[in-house]
């Protein structure tokens, strides 16, 4: 089947999801959070439950390009706490989706979108109020002055390994279910004290690892096929220069106007799909 015509997309819907491809690209070098935008554009252009077989090639290639960029940040320790919840999560979310229909799909994906919305909403909030709390004490642990550091504070307590395994457990299931675990593992990184860059090098290798392993779930629910891989041949053209863009904005772009439209477009994405 010719993939211009695969789905009867028109025109209009393969630039959108060529954009949609560019923004993966932009997503894994930049700003995660811009990855829930190409999500609602995926499922609103293409049948919910197709729509997570064809995305999933596009963010193991964007996955592959920010490896190649940010591999020496990566912060093995945390990946390695952090893979048997998010495996239990991965199993999860695909006995979901041997039952689910393309609706029940659909809502989920909407619901899991504005739910990471305002998880977002609230980490922004919680960050800006720990920030003040530390300009107003002075910042006597010297925190703020460690920007040059990659990696995150080490988290060993009782409670730190329940979180990672939460955490875990939810990013699994809504990466399987959705390809939406960037928003729940950009909190958890966050929260442990990553810096940008150990960021940005540890989740590269965290998604191109789970998203690779979840290829052989995907065929075999039959959301990834010849036909969905000849549209994925033409998208992953996209992926490139958006990793370029990304990577050359990552000092520069305004975060914060920018995590407002994100978190503005995931809103409207998520509730197109309910209401859908």
């Amino acid at each position: 089947m010719d993939m211009m015509t695969l789905w009867h997309l028109t025109g209009w819907e393969f630039a959108a999801l060529a954009f949609a491809a560019l923004l993966v690209g932009f997503s894994k070098t930049a700003v995660s959070g811009a990855n829930t935008v190409s999500l609602a554009i995926f499922a609103a252009v293409l049948p919910a439950r197709a729509s997570t077989g064809v995305l999933l090639p596009i963010l193991i290639a964007g996955d592959v390009l920010a490896v190649l960029t940010y591999r020496r940040h990566a912060h093995w320790p945390t990946l390695w706490r952090l893979f048997p919840a998010v495996a239990a999560g991965v199993v999860v979310g695909t006995f979901f989706l041997m039952w689910a229909d393309d609706e029940a799909v659909g809502t989920s994906i909407g619901a899991i979108l504005l739910l990471m919305a305002a998880v977002t909403v609230w980490r922004r909030a919680a960050d800006r109020a720990a920030q003040a709390a530390v300009d107003a004490e002075g910042d006597p642990g010297g925190r703020s002055g460690r920007s040059g550091r990659s990696g995150p504070e080490e988290i060993t307590s009782r409670a730190g390994r329940i979180k990672a395994r939460s955490y875990g457990v939810l990013g699994g299931f809504t990466t399987m279910v959705a390809n939406a675990g960037g928003p729940v593992m950009s909190l958890y990184l966050l929260s442990a004290g990553f810096r940008k860059l150990g960021f940005l090098g540890t989740s590269a290798f965290f998604f191109l690892i789970v998203n690779t392993s979840k290829v052989p779930f995907s065929v075999g629910l039959g959301l990834i096929d010849a036909e969905s891989l000849l549209l994925d041949a033409a998208l992953v053209l996209f992926v490139v220069p958006g990793a370029l863009l990304g990577k050359w904005a990552v000092s520069r772009i305004n975060q914060q106007l920018f995590e407002r439209l994100v978190i503005a477009a995931t809103v409207v994405g998520g509730v197109q799909l309910l209401v859908r």
